[in-house]
C-alpha cells in the first residue's frame, strides 16, 4: 500500500509518520498493493486537530473518513483510520457476498432482478428552476432558504454548480469537470 500524508499549518514528525504506518498495516490484508491511500492532516483554529483518509479503490468507488479531536493529533489519527478500516471491511464484505450470490447463476434475467432489489430507494423527487447566477448571490440564496446546499448555473463558467456549507460553517464550491 503507498501512503501519502500530508499537513497543513503543522509538521509530519517521524513519530506520526510512524504510528500511521503501524496502524494501516492491518488494512493491508483487505488492499491490494498498488492502493493509494492519502492522508491529510491540519491544525484548525481553537487548537482541533482533524485528519482525513481517502482511498480510491478503483471501479470509481472512493472510500473516506475523517475524524477530529481537540488536541490531540494522535486520537484523531485512530478516529479516522478504525472509520476507514470499518469502511473498507464493510466494501470488501458486500463485494465477496455479491461475488458468492453469483456463482451458480446461469440466467442472466435472476442477476438483473438482485441487482435492482439493492438499488437506493428514492422517497421524495423534487423539481427546482435553476438560474444563473454568481456564486455569492448562491451563498445569499442557500442562507434565505435555510438549507445547507444549493444548486445554481454559474454565470462565470455557464456549468452547474452546487454549493454546501461545510461542518466547520465555511462554504464549498463543487464544480464539474468537462
Amino acid at each position: 500500500m503507498k501512503l501519502t500524508i500530508t499537513a497543513r499549518n503543522m509538521s509530519v514528525t517521524p513519530g506520526i509518520t510512524q504510528r500511521v504506518e503501524r496502524k494501516t498495516a492491518r488494512m493491508e490484508r483487505y488492499l491490494l498493493p498498488e492502493t493509494e491511500m492519502q492522508i491529510k492532516m491540519r491544525k484548525d483554529k481553537d487548537d482541533l486537530r482533524v485528519v482525513e483518509i481517502t482511498v480510491p479503490m478503483g471501479n470509481n468507488v472512493i472510500l473516506r473518513s475523517e475524524a477530529s479531536a481537540q488536541g490531540n493529533l494522535f486520537a484523531a489519527i485512530d478516529k479516522a483510520l478504525a472509520k476507514m478500516e470499518r469502511q473498507i471491511h464493510r466494501h470488501k464484505t458486500k463485494l465477496s457476498k455479491r461475488l458468492r450470490e453469483d456463482a451458480f447463476v446461469d440466467e442472466p434475467e435472476f442477476i438483473e432482478e438482485e441487482a435492482e432489489e439493492e438499488e437506493v430507494k428514492i422517497v421524495r423527487h423534487k423539481t427546482f428552476p435553476v438560474r444563473p447566477m454568481s456564486v455569492e448571490d448562491a451563498a445569499i440564496q442557500m442562507e434565505l432558504l435555510g438549507h445547507n446546499f444549493f444548486a445554481f448555473v454559474n454565470v462565470d463558467t455557464d456549468r452547474t454548480n452546487v454549493l454546501y456549507q461545510r461542518k466547520d460553517g465555511s462554504l464549498g464550491l463543487l464544480e464539474p469537470e468537462a
